[in-house]
């Protein structure tokens, strides 16, 4: 059976839709796009912010809904971030929506100033924006994240902790990031694109045949390699002597996303994903093998309040957003009835505690956990939609 021949599935995608966007619409302030609902949990968790990464997921979603409410969120929501913007280039982690706070995190929050670059490129195509908007904060954000490139390998170092995924122990040369990272050269046509291109498929992937002409690169291929057998993906993270293997689903999907995987590489992703039925039976958990107590690269804090413990949080939860991702890297391979069928998941999951856009459920019980009325879970079923539609610019 196809997408189109389950009414009772479409009805529910066009449903998920008009919820996703009456959601938004609700989730907006003057000041930009809120994280989650306005709840008493949401207030004391700081989720009533507008945040760095899913403000600009939010953006490009609010971008071409031909709403226009939403349509100037998207522009408010990147001026309130540029307003709060590091003197260095940073952009804030969040903002508080009146413009009296903005957070840096503990070791930087270097995926924020990523994200808001692909924000802007996305309003400036697609948007009532000029070209030249933000001029001054693109380039400072761009001059910040240069400093903190190898001038080697071309990809961006970062500290423990410090993306979307902040209590994993992800550090080094992170996949995630420099997935990210690419498309950012790719959109403002930075120097040596080719370059961060050639490493990151050879540290993040170190079992191909092909050996990386640097001599630092082929260490770090040794110790990557050193007793693992190939996990059918990239690394989550590549550093000195120590790598992560445990399956990261949202950097191999930004993967593909952003043009860094061949197509022989995407279909392995593909396929390591759905051999470990991740996507059930909602899309998508995060984490193939969560990290254990005894793991190696277990660290005190994931326990903090028992929240990154196996099959929770970012130690593989069920993401919803990160679900139309993965929807859009299925599209963007051409297996569109297999995207439809994952989309129809992802309503699902949204749909569950009435329309709740619940943050995150627990990977093996499903129970959901984290806020309500998550904004960029329902920027992510947007776009995704609108990427197998081919109604809009979707990323």
């Amino acid at each position: 059976m196809t997408h189109l021949d389950s009414p009772a599935t479409r009805a529910l995608i066009d449903t998920c839709a008009q919820a996703s966007l009456d959601l938004l619409q609700a989730n907006l302030t003057p000041h930009g796009i809120l994280a989650a609902s306005r709840t008493e949990a949401a207030v004391a968790r700081r989720y009533t912010r507008i945040f760095g990464r899913d403000a600009a997921i939010c953006v490009m979603a609010m971008c071409g809904s031909g709403l226009p409410e939403l349509e100037q969120g998207a522009v408010a929501s990147l001026d309130a971030l540029a307003a709060q913007q590091a003197a260095n280039g940073q952009i804030p982690k969040y903002v508080d929506p009146e413009g009296q706070d903005a957070d840096f995190w503990y070791l930087g929050c270097i995926d924020a100033t990523l994200w808001w670059l692909i924000a802007v490129d996305h309003v400036r195509r697609h948007g009532s924006v000029g070209p030249a908007h933000w001029g001054g904060g693109v380039r400072r954000a761009i001059d910040w994240l240069l400093a903190q490139e190898h001038q080697h390998f071309r990809l961006l170092q970062q500290n423990e902790a410090s993306d979307w995924a902040d209590i994993m122990p992800r550090s080094g040369y992170v996949l995630y990031t420099n997935a990210l990272w690419y498309d950012v050269k790719r959109r403002f046509a930075l120097d040596h694109a080719e370059d961060t291109l050639y490493h990151f498929n050879h540290l993040f992937n170190p079992f191909q045949q092909d050996l990386p002409e640097y001599h630092r690169a082929r260490l770090l291929r040794h110790y990557a390699r050193r007793g693992r057998q190939d996990p059918g993906m990239y690394l989550s993270f590549v550093n000195l002597s120590f790598v992560g293997d445990e399956g990261d689903v949202f950097g191999n999907v930004l993967a593909i996303q952003s043009g860094l995987a061949d197509a022989d590489m995407a279909r392995r992703i593909v396929d390591t994903i759905a051999t470990a039925h991740a996507s059930e039976p909602w899309p998508v958990r995060v984490v193939l093998h969560p990290l254990a107590r005894d793991h190696d690269l277990w660290r005190a804090y994931m326990g903090r309040h028992q929240q990154n413990i196996v099959h929770q949080y970012h130690n593989g939860g069920i993401w919803p957003f990160v679900g139309g991702f993965w929807v859009m890297a299925l599209a963007q391979l051409g297996l569109r009835e297999q995207a439809w069928a994952e989309l129809g998941r992802l309503a699902r999951a949204n749909e569950h505690g009435d329309w709740r856009f619940t943050e995150w459920f627990h990977g093996k019980t499903l129970a959901p956990m984290g806020m309500a009325g998550q904004s960029w879970n329902a920027a992510a079923f947007l776009l995704a939609k609108r990427l197998l539609e081919g109604s809009g610019a979707a990323w």
